[in-house]
C-alpha cells in the first residue's frame, strides 16, 4: 500500500559522465527500520515500466544497466521508497538522452614530444567511441608569458602536432573533446593546463 507516512525520496537525478550513467538520490530518513529502494525504467518506445536491476536495494543509486547505454534512447525513470509494508509514492525523473545529458570529460594526454617549433601530441579520448563517430581535439596552446596570443588547432586524429612555436620556449596548451551529434555539437570539458618546452635546434 501506498502510505503517506512514508516520504518519496529526494534530490532524485541522473548522473552522467562519458555516457556511463546512474541515477542518486538522497537517503529517506526514517526513525527505525530499513529502507528500501525500487528503480524501474521505460523508453520513448516502449511504455510499458520495467525493472533496471536495483528492486529492493538499500543503495541510493542505481546504475543503467548495459542495454540502457543507448546514447540516442529517451529514458524515464522512476523511484520509489518501501519500509516493510509501506511504499512511498513514485517519483519520476524528466526524460534523458544521454546524447545531449551527458557531460563530457577532457581528453587524456598520454605523451608529448618537444622539437624545435613543435609539440607533438598523442591523446586519448574520454570515452570509448562507438562506430561512426566524429570527434575533433579542439587545442588551446599559448606561450607562457603575460602577453600571451592563443593558437587554436581542431584535429580528429588522436596524434598531433602544435606546429610553428618559437625554439627554446615555453608552451602551454589545454585540450577538449567535440562530438557530433544528431543536434550539433556536444562539447567535453577542458584538460588542465600542461606546459612544455621547446627544444633549442
Amino acid at each position: 500500500e501506498t502510505s503517506p507516512h512514508l516520504p518519496a525520496p529526494e534530490n532524485v537525478e541522473v548522473y552522467s559522465y562519458n555516457f556511463q550513467s546512474l541515477l542518486r538520490w538522497s537517503p529517506v530518513p526514517v526513525e527505525n527500520g530499513l529502507v528500501l529502494y525500487t528503480v524501474q525504467y521505460r523508453t520513448r518506445f516502449h511504455r510499458v515500466w520495467s525493472e533496471m536491476g536495483c528492486t529492493e536495494t538499500p543503495q541510493t543509486w542505481c546504475r543503467f544497466p548495459p542495454e540502457l547505454r543507448r546514447r540516442r534512447w529517451t529514458i524515464e525513470l522512476r523511484l520509489r521508497a518501501q519500509l516493510g509494508a509501506l511504499s512511498s509514492a513514485w517519483v519520476h525523473t524528466p526524460p534523458f538522452v544521454a546524447e545531449t545529458n551527458t557531460t563530457l570529460g577532457p581528453p587524456r594526454v598520454n605523451s608529448v614530444r618537444a622539437s624545435p617549433d613543435s609539440l607533438l601530441l598523442s591523446v586519448s579520448p574520454p570515452f570509448p567511441p562507438e562506430p561512426g563517430d566524429s570527434l575533433q581535439y579542439l587545442v588551446s596552446c599559448w606561450e607562457n608569458t603575460t602577453s600571451a596570443t592563443e593558437k587554436k588547432l581542431s584535429e580528429s586524429k588522436t596524434l598531433f602536432q602544435i606546429g610553428n612555436l618559437k625554439e627554446s620556449t615555453l608552451y602551454c596548451f589545454s585540450i577538449q573533446v567535440q562530438l557530433k551529434i544528431y543536434s550539433g555539437h556536444l562539447l567535453g570539458q577542458q584538460s588542465a593546463p600542461e606546459c612544455h618546452r621547446t627544444t633549442l635546434s
